[in-house]
């Protein structure tokens, strides 16, 4: 099996800091615009630009893993493919995905505005705050490379992001992994997820956010212990 990871809006390869030290042979990618690129306008696009990256790799029995946009992506990819993906972790994500007025506008201020830029990178950090310094630190650096362009992008793609209606038709089994303090996608998205999907195992990580992945490594790699070894 091959696991390849797919980060959120605005992140990197760096969101699945743990995971890859944890399973030294997952694949955690950039999107295109990430820095290196131009990113995509839809989750539609990602997930083909992934398709085409996971043939280009060669890979073979394919679990795809995406945290909020990059669930999206991997859930629009087991739609699209679904004889090619073995299994699915969807960390923080949800079958819909609506962002506030509020956070595209800070984002579009902070393209152009010094000032606006300096708060937009002050809640990246507060959205990092239970995370280890010295990770965050390589976080933040990163979110400021890639830049507030490119995470509004991101986030418009989740905006448009809708298949409640076609949840149910994703065949490939599935871990959830949801911390119980998530406000962007509370727990509620991964009941409604493991409700709908036909074979779904619901982990609810206590004292995680939205990056629960980054702030309790512990606890979400050995779920995904756990899922793998069931796979076979």
């Amino acid at each position: 099996m091959k696991l390849v990871l797919v980060h959120g809006s605005g992140g990197s390869s760096l969101s699945y800091y743990y995971q890859t030290r944890r399973f030294p042979d997952a694949d955690a990618v950039n999107l295109p615009g990430h820095s290196v690129g131009a990113p995509s306008a839809s989750v539609e696009l990602y997930a083909e630009w992934l398709h085409g990256y996971v043939r280009g790799k060669g890979y073979r029995d394919v679990v795809l893993g995406g945290h909020s946009l990059g669930g999206a992506i991997v859930l629009t990819y087991a739609l699209a493919y679904p004889e090619e993906v073995k299994g699915l972790v969807l960390v923080g994500t949800g079958a819909r995905l609506r962002v506030h007025p509020d956070v595209l506008a800070e984002c579009q201020a902070a393209e152009t505005d010094k000032a606006a830029r300096e708060r937009w990178l002050r809640a990246r950090a507060a959205n990092y705050a239970k995370v280890a310094p010295d990770v965050r630190a390589m976080l933040l650096k990163k979110a400021d490379e890639i830049g507030p362009a490119v995470m509004r992008g991101d986030l418009l793609c989740c905006d448009r992001f809708d298949i409640m209606d076609r949840i149910g038709r994703v065949r490939a089994p599935a871990l959830i992994c949801q911390g119980d303090e998530d406000v962007m996608t509370p727990v509620k998205y991964g009941r409604f997820l493991a409700e709908k999907l036909p074979a779904a195992t619901l982990e609810v990580v206590p004292g995680g956010t939205h990056q629960v992945m980054l702030e309790k490594p512990e606890a979400v790699n050995a779920a995904i212990e756990r899922f793998l070894a069931a796979l076979g």
